[in-house]
């Protein structure tokens, strides 16, 4: 099989062949007709030295599911955490999740669908990784199941020996037979099965109700997001880039808080649809 590896974090080719550019415009308001797709850290949360020191606020946790009902329960997160560990974050709201880039899904009627539970070298990659992140201060190993992240934000002097090793063990693998990819993001190298990614599960999603026949709109900060991005542009949706950095996205929002700003939005309007009924 031959050997399918992302390329280091400083160079994202994809958005580089997309000819994206700095300069986006500010998104158009959401409409009712959306499916909203929203990547988590980085986009709604403040991205934070380790995922379990994220920043969960009550406005946040209340903004959600009224977002899902205001679209008609066509809303859904789209994340490298496990679904587990965003419900944690988000006191159980049980939205409809794509957890660790799609191998684990919950739909929009509760439904859990798994594809990639256990892929073959995982567990030498897992000890392998593990004696590597052990060694050096400021590293740290998120084993999520079907997934492995190596966090190195704390330490980003460890940039370069991290995506060496990391690759290294990961192509020693591929050769013995497994099927995983390296991913890259912000102070990140992540292992994951080949052929999942946010595009895919945000696909599987359109293909659903309540998501099917509407726009598909995904909102994502780090290359992980990329994929999102591709996808719904496909479809006919659209993506917006949260911060800066190249992007294959139409439109950008600056940070977490216009984010928030920009979704809060869609509830003032309905406000505002209701006040001129009722004035009719």
């Amino acid at each position: 099989m031959p050997e399918r590896l992302d390329p280091p974090e400083e160079t994202p080719p994809r958005s580089r062949r997309a000819g994206g550019g700095s300069l986006r415009r500010a998104p158009p308001p959401l409409a009712t007709d959306c499916a909203l797709f929203l990547d988590i850290d980085g986009t709604l949360l403040e991205l934070a030295a380790t995922p379990d020191r994220v920043r969960v606020d009550a406005d946040i946790v209340a903004l959600l599911p009224a977002l899902a009902a205001r679209l008609g329960g066509a809303f859904a997160l789209i994340t490298g955490r496990a679904i587990a560990d965003a419900d944690r974050l988000f006191h159980g709201t049980a939205l409809p999740i794509a957890g660790q880039h799609g191998c684990e899904r919950r739909a929009a009627d509760g439904t859990l669908h798994f594809h990639a539970p256990a892929p073959i070298g995982l567990e030498q990659l897992r000890a392998e990784i593990g004696r590597l992140a052990g060694l050096h201060k400021g590293l740290l190993l998120e084993d999520k199941g079907s997934t492995l992240a190596l966090h190195y934000r704390r330490a980003p002097k460890l940039a370069g020996h991290v995506h060496r090793a990391v690759r290294a063990h990961l192509a020693a693998a591929i050769a013995a037979g497994a099927s995983l990819r390296l991913q890259t993001g912000k102070g990140i190298v992540e292992i994951k099965p080949d052929g999942r990614d946010k595009g895919t599960a945000i696909a599987e999603y359109m293909a659903e109700p309540p998501f099917a026949g509407r726009v598909p709109v995904f909102v994502g900060d780090d290359r992980t997001d990329e994929y999102g991005f591709e996808a719904v542009a496909r479809m006919g949706g659209w993506g917006v880039k949260v911060g800066r950095g190249r992007t294959v996205a139409p439109y950008r929002l600056p940070n977490v808080a216009m984010v928030r700003r920009w979704l809060v939005a869609l509830l003032s309007a309905e406000g505002s649809d209701k006040k001129r009924m009722d004035d009719a």
